[in-house]
């Protein structure tokens, strides 16, 4: 069931409704059918591996918080690691199996090739458990949280398992802390018109992000990176260029349809996404993209790893380890993890570089305290953001150097302009496209919340310029959304990892 279905048009209300009529003491178990329903509609086999995960770090919870009464210091620690360990071995390789198995055999077997030896591999003709990767994090993230005493453990094996099957953010994110989300499992919630209809809003502009935006970049994308090896160098850059487009306003989207429905029910959920195209560094870019992941890796790798309380080349080190095993997070091909690691070399170069461009700027009298400054910064972070991602696109890594060859050798700018363009996506098409890329820039610059202010604003109008602008909202979403064929919703790209 996508968020951009008419199944979850009706699925949503229905849950909703039913879940402040009935009694708040039921209501957690009623999130909890609904949740695994949601997730039932892709396989239901696999809701076995949801509950499996659960469990696991349901009970590691349940053992570390009786270890830790052993008077015994040592073998206090020594039990509590042991859970610990067991829980990320059981979680993880599910995980692996799943997502890694036929990536690392397939590796082996490329290895022993080069020696001339044959490996027989076995064949697991398997689909990837949609949202895997992000619930086994997060189900992971309380084990740790409950090792650190960060938060008591969970007694309930229900609200547990609805804090992991959330159905909101269970497929895609954003990726909670337990010391976030799960007391919120007991919190009283009382249906508040404003707080819903800000939901709503969040969700339509979601919405908005998805199919008016992320749809229809994709058909150029698409189409253009399918036969990369014969598109023109012009037409290859405005493709990575939407593509940058289309998977913000797709995972961007799905993240504020996930955190409006949570505000609906009077749930909080992270934000996922702070403007991260106005960065002006590689650092401050993921601070910005995909917060509540790249957050899980600064806590439970990056600083274990010991973060920046060390050498600079243990630094480095733990930059670079931390930003591939992200990449391999990503997927399991070798372009998500050059993709990684090239964010990770980008931040490394930018903070060994900075004196040297700190003198350059004082030699050259170049003044960092200027908008124009700011600006070029933005532009070459973009840049870099591109560059790597023409890598995650990519199917192969082959296929990634030949887009960059095709750039540098065959750029045929003309092609921009001779029409031709239009073969792949209609004239009025693209003038729908860059009218809503244009909506979507004014709302980050209006403020640094841009959705939450003109909320805001809309709610101190009269009631009538209100349902003018809802009508229009609606309007908007039926008569320019991309849908396909007897409106079959298309998968958000982030279903995929």
């Amino acid at each position: 069931m996508l968020f951009n279905s008419l199944q979850f048009l009706i699925f949503f209300p229905v849950v909703t409704l039913a879940y402040f009529l009935i009694p708040h003491r039921a209501r957690w178990v009623w999130l909890l059918i609904a949740s695994y329903y949601f997730y039932m509609c892709w396989n239901p086999l696999y809701v076995l591996l949801l509950f499996c995960s659960t469990l696991v770090t349901y009970l590691s919870g349940i053992l570390i918080g009786r270890a830790g009464r052993v008077e015994d210091e040592k073998r206090s620690v020594r039990l509590k690691k042991w859970c610990v360990a067991l829980s990320f071995l059981i979680n993880l390789g599910i995980l692996f199996f799943f997502k890694y198995f036929d990536f690392v055999m397939d590796g082996l077997a490329a290895a022993f090739s080069l020696a001339g030896i044959t490996l027989h591999q076995p064949a697991f003709d398997v689909l990837l458990p949609v949202g895997i990767s992000f619930y086994t994090f997060q189900a992971l993230s309380y084990t740790v949280d409950v090792y650190r005493k960060d938060i008591e453990p969970e007694c309930c094996l229900g609200r547990y398992a609805l804090f992991v099957s959330f159905f909101p953010q269970l497929v895609a994110g954003p990726i909670e802390r337990s010391t976030s989300l799960l007391p919120q499992m007991r919190e009283r919630h009382y249906f508040d018109g404003p707080r819903a209809k800000q939901g709503v809003l969040l969700m339509a502009w979601g919405l908005f992000q998805k199919i008016v935006i992320a749809d229809r970049a994709a058909i150029f994308v698409n189409a253009v990176y399918m036969r990369g090896d014969v598109q023109s160098g012009a037409a290859l850059v405005l493709a990575t260029l939407l593509f940058g487009v289309q998977i913000y306003c797709d995972f961007a989207g799905y993240s504020n349809i996930a955190i409006g429905a949570a505000q609906v029910m009077g749930f909080r959920l992270m934000d996922n996404f702070e403007r991260p195209y106005f960065s002006k560094s590689i650092r401050e870019f993921w601070r910005r993209w995909h917060i509540s992941l790249s957050t899980w890796f600064r806590d439970y790798l990056y600083i274990p790893l010991g973060g920046g309380r060390c050498s600079r080349a243990r630094r480095y080190l733990n930059v670079m380890v931390t930003f591939l095993v992200s990449g391999l997070w990503h997927g399991a091909n070798i372009t998500f993890v050059i993709w990684g690691g090239l964010h990770g070399l980008f931040q490394v170069l930018g903070d060994a570089l900075r004196p040297l461009r700190k003198k350059a700027a004082d030699v050259l009298k170049i003044r960092q305290d200027t908008t124009s400054h700011r600006l070029l910064q933005m532009g070459f972070t973009y840049l870099l953001v591109h560059i790597a991602w023409v890598f995650f696109r990519a199917d192969t890594v082959s296929r990634a150097c030949g887009i960059f060859r095709q750039i540098f050798t065959d750029f045929r700018p003309h092609v921009l302009f001779d029409q031709s363009l239009y073969m792949i996506l209609p004239r009025v098409e693209w003038y729908v496209l860059f009218a809503a890329i244009a909506v979507l820039v004014v709302m980050s610059l209006v403020k640094r919340d841009g959705t939450r202010h003109v909320r805001a604003w809309l709610e101190a109008q009269q009631i009538w310029l209100r349902w003018v602008v809802y009508m229009g909202i609606i309007i908007v979403l039926l008569v320019f959304g991309v849908y396909g064929p007897e409106f079959v919703a298309s998968d958000f790209i982030y279903f995929q990892f």
